[in-house]
């Protein structure tokens, strides 16, 4: 759920209309996220007008059940663009389960499925982790989501449950029914006894992968972080706080080298972002009132995606 908005929009002290807005968005793609799957999806329908300018493109892409046979690239921004030949995450890892298997959304560029598997190991070698819960990647062409998302579209993002996963291979109901622990407190002003400093120790093996770009978290738990890390702190500067985020935390990669097309994220403002929490606990963001004139953005469509996608989409 991360544009080039998300350092901009704490900076700037946007309108609380505007916090409003956003926020009530975002409530409900969180909301989704923690939703339950299937034991048994479905084929989504056929589209009536596939080949309409206006058909969005979240319905084009989320129905491609298997990645494009194309040389492997990220294409477009995080919140804008589509991925081809796409590789998943295996579902079963030495140190790793993944989750909501229904809904396909294991798949990532070759680097990501890499960089989780290292951080998996490593978490697991250093007594911090017993293994990872992976939530949504991508879906197998990128793309937008019809669901849950506004990122996740170029294969460089991951969502990993902030519960530690069982010792033990989970089953298929369990993947799809249990939720994510809550981290952070009813008035949303720090963390409950959840978080813990393992938490800390995995998000911060996590922030100091050199090809991390970002970390998203709660406010809550950034400001838990800046209190509990010790040693070396430099690592905080890539932990960003955003809209909940109070269940997992967002890995976010930095364009993988000589992949052309692929758009970066401007780099994080400079500091540790430990004194810039203030916006994020008033009363405006915490408490948003309604605004009755506020209407949802209208969904990307293929025009409005990078050219390159189109060939991704069609692919077989």
């Amino acid at each position: 759920m991360m544009g080039k908005m998300i350092d901009g929009l704490k900076q700037g002290r946007r309108a609380c209309g505007l916090a409003a807005a956003i926020m009530a968005g975002i409530f409900a793609a969180e909301a989704r996220g923690q939703d339950q799957g299937t034991l048994n999806p479905q084929p989504l329908p056929p589209l009536a007008h596939p080949n309409s300018p206006s058909t969005p493109a979240k319905e084009l892409f989320g129905r491609k059940t298997d990645p494009a046979p194309m040389a492997v690239r990220s294409i477009g921004f995080y919140s804008k663009g589509c991925l081809a030949g796409g590789t998943a995450l295996p579902v079963n890892g030495d140190a790793w389960q993944v989750m909501r298997l229904s809904r396909n959304r294991n798949w990532g560029h070759p680097a990501l499925v890499t960089l989780l598997e290292r951080i998996a190991r490593q978490a697991q070698r250093e007594g911090v982790w017993n293994g990872l819960l992976v939530g949504d990647m991508s879906q197998p062409r990128g793309g937008p989501m019809r669901t849950g998302h506004a990122s996740h579209q170029i294969g460089l993002d991951a969502d990993i449950w902030l519960t530690p996963m069982p010792d033990r291979t989970l089953t298929r109901a369990e993947r799809e029914q249990m939720s994510a622990v809550d981290m952070v407190r009813s008035d949303k002003l720090d963390v409950n006894a959840s978080f813990s400093q393992r938490q800390v120790e995995l998000i911060r093996i996590a922030a100091q992968q050199r090809d991390v770009e970002r970390i998203f978290v709660n406010a809550a738990i950034k400001k838990a972080m800046c209190r509990m890390a010790t040693g070396n702190r430099s690592w905080l500067a890539k932990v960003r706080p955003y809209y909940q985020h109070n269940y997992h935390f967002h890995v976010r990669m930095t364009c993988p080298a000589g992949v052309e097309g692929c758009t970066p994220q401007d780099p994080p403002p400079s500091g540790d972002g430990c004194d810039q929490l203030d916006w994020w606990f008033s009363d405006a963001v915490l408490h948003p009132k309604p605004n009755p004139n506020w209407k949802p953005r209208p969904p990307l469509t293929m025009a409005q995606l990078p050219d390159a996608c189109r060939a991704v989409l069609n692919a077989k």
